[in-house]
């Protein structure tokens, strides 16, 4: 199902990466298992560690309540609860006892392209989980029951159109899934879907608007994931893609309801509070990873940002030596 990736960048970050493998005589790209399947075949210690995988993950509850953590905000999944984890965020799964459901993984390039961008298959600041009802809900659960069936009708054509298939049958449930409707309120109200702890995680505001964010909106939210490491400063990315500062302001705040310089700075904060408590690197050496002068000048952006200093967060997250 899927193999641990270790590379030099990850020297002394315990986070592990994890990369998409098909099972022995499986397509590559995709595949779709029970959470019954998921517990006899994946170690329930390794799911329960915080993990970084380069696939999605797509999960619909049937039976039980489900704990699952993405980038530090904890959630409580119940029946017909979706969730939908995308490529680069760190989670983990709590305790699968007494749950059942269906789960979904694959790879953004399975996908054709025009699938991806109708879909926005990889809009992080998206919301983790949602709660479709009425004829929404039977739509996206009967294409996922199509995937799920033709997933195990293997022997039954060519390989390749069995591909092609399953290609066809996924795009369905993606753009399916891209259009369910997020609880409101963190729905905890609701049965459980969202939100059990609330803790800033440096995405946009679940819901406000992503589905039908701007073009310069999507244009900078990429732009500020491929370079917040090397600068915080909004005119940088302004010059990078022609646009005003004010401009991209405008365009971020109709999206998210925050600023471009606040935008920046969440995702700068989600990253440091990754590394700090899954990673054993200093303070200084994220510092120098963040793209920050020095140790000092990170921990009074940290602080400022959180309230905590960053070792102090560190103790918080852990819990005592």
């Amino acid at each position: 199902m899927v193999k641990k990736r270790h590379t030099a960048q990850d020297a002394g970050e315990s986070i592990p990466a994890v990369a998409f493998a098909a099972p022995a005589g499986r397509p590559a790209g995709v595949e779709v298992l029970t959470l019954a399947e998921l517990r006899e075949r994946a170690d329930a210690c390794a799911l329960a560690v915080p993990h970084r995988p380069d696939f999605h993950h797509l999960l619909v509850v049937d039976e039980g309540r489900l704990r699952h953590t993405v980038d530090f905000r904890k959630y409580e999944l119940s029946v017909n609860d979706w969730m939908w984890v995308r490529p680069g965020q760190v989670h983990h799964f709590g305790n699968l006892s007494g749950v059942e459901g269906r789960l979904v993984l694959f790879e953004s390039g399975f996908l054709d392209p025009a699938t991806a961008a109708a879909a926005r298959l990889e809009d992080w600041f998206g919301p983790a989980v949602h709660h479709p009802e009425g004829e929404q809900a039977r739509a996206v659960d009967c294409a996922l029951r199509h995937l799920h069936e033709e997933f195990g009708a293997l022997p039954g054509l060519p390989l390749e159109m069995h591909i092609e298939v399953l290609r066809h049958l996924l795009a369905v449930l993606v753009l399916r899934a891209s259009r369910m409707s997020a609880p409101a309120g963190g729905g905890e109200a609701r049965g459980g879907a969202g939100a059990v702890q609330g803790e800033g995680d440096g995405r946009a505001p679940d819901g406000d608007g992503v589905c039908e964010a701007s073009e310069t909106f999507l244009r900078f939210r990429d732009a500020v994931e491929r370079g917040f490491t090397r600068s915080r400063r909004v005119e940088d990315y302004a010059r990078q893609l022609g646009y005003s500062p004010r401009t991209l302001s405008r365009a971020t705040a109709a999206a998210t309801g925050v600023g471009a310089k606040e935008f920046i700075d969440r995702r700068v904060v989600l990253e440091a509070k990754r590394l700090l408590a899954h990673g054993d690197q200093t303070a200084a050496r994220i510092a120098v990873r963040l793209g920050f002068a020095d140790a000092a000048n990170f921990a009074k952006f940290f602080q400022h940002r959180t309230g905590s200093t960053p070792i102090s967060f560190r103790t918080e997250v852990r819990g005592p030596a």
